[in-house]
């Protein structure tokens, strides 16, 4: 009898963001797949014996590409096992995991999803910036930053994105936060924007740095501000300066 596989978020980073059903599950899984953005803390959580596999990548270096992590996840499921599989952030929000989901289905395989915190709505909570606001904005565009590589880069209308108005935020965007801003400017978004880079959101190595649409690559390299992070392009981001660290 087929096992059944969680594809549970487990929230942007501090391991006491994970949702109580995400814990539960987590708790009572007998194979743990988990990321390389995840709490490290949470994988104290499974219970004795349980298997702990790391998948993680980041910054391009992937441990298991997705099609070996599929194939990880309905092995262990085919053997009646419980998998608990354990994602970054909220799993159906450029997590990949309506793809897991897919092929999980697909192989007959029952499948749960534990929604779970984004980053891209708590690292800016944290760092003192509402992605909306009555007096800043009321509508907010979430983008990734890097496509994946089968794809076209000019599928993201960058340009139509400088025209919506509200607010930007751009996840694994790091790696091409100049070229990215180029092309909001270039599409009419002011350069004197503000823009608010969070890195590692709700963890204790958090940082935020604060600049323009012109200026935020130069100000993220002196700073030192890398990967992971979350970019939120707009007026919010000015609120940081206002309302602080809020964690």
């Amino acid at each position: 009898m087929n096992g059944t596989v969680y594809l549970i978020g487990a929230g942007p980073g501090d391991p006491r963001l994970i949702t109580v059903a995400g814990l539960e599950a987590l708790r009572n899984a007998d194979v743990v797949v988990y990321d390389s953005l995840i709490g490290k803390e949470l994988l104290k959580e499974a219970r004795e014996g349980a298997e702990l596999i790391d998948v993680g990548k980041r910054g391009g270096d992937h441990k298991v590409r997705q099609e070996g992590i599929n194939e990880i996840i309905v092995a262990k499921a085919a053997e009646g096992k419980k998998v608990a599989r354990l994602k970054g952030g909220d799993p159906f929000l450029f997590g990949r995991g309506g793809e897991e989901a897919g092929e999980l289905r697909a192989a007959g395989l029952e499948v749960h999803v534990i929604p779970g915190v984004t980053s891209a709505i708590s690292a800016p909570a944290l760092a003192g910036i509402p992605v909306t606001h009555r007096e800043h904005a009321s509508l907010v565009t979430f983008v990734t930053g890097h496509e994946s590589e089968d794809k076209d880069d000019e599928v993201i209308n960058w340009s139509g994105l400088a025209n919506l108005g509200g607010t930007i935020v751009i996840l694994m965007g790091m790696s091409r936060l100049g070229r990215n801003m180029t092309r909001l400017m270039e599409g009419g978004l002011d350069p004197d924007t503000p823009v608010a880079v969070v890195h590692s959101g709700s963890t204790p190595e958090q940082r935020s740095v604060l600049a323009t649409a012109a200026t935020i690559e130069q100000r993220c390299r002196e700073e030192n501000i890398g990967s992971p992070a979350v970019v939120v392009v707009g007026s919010v981001a000015s609120l940081h300066d206002v309302l602080g660290d809020l964690r």
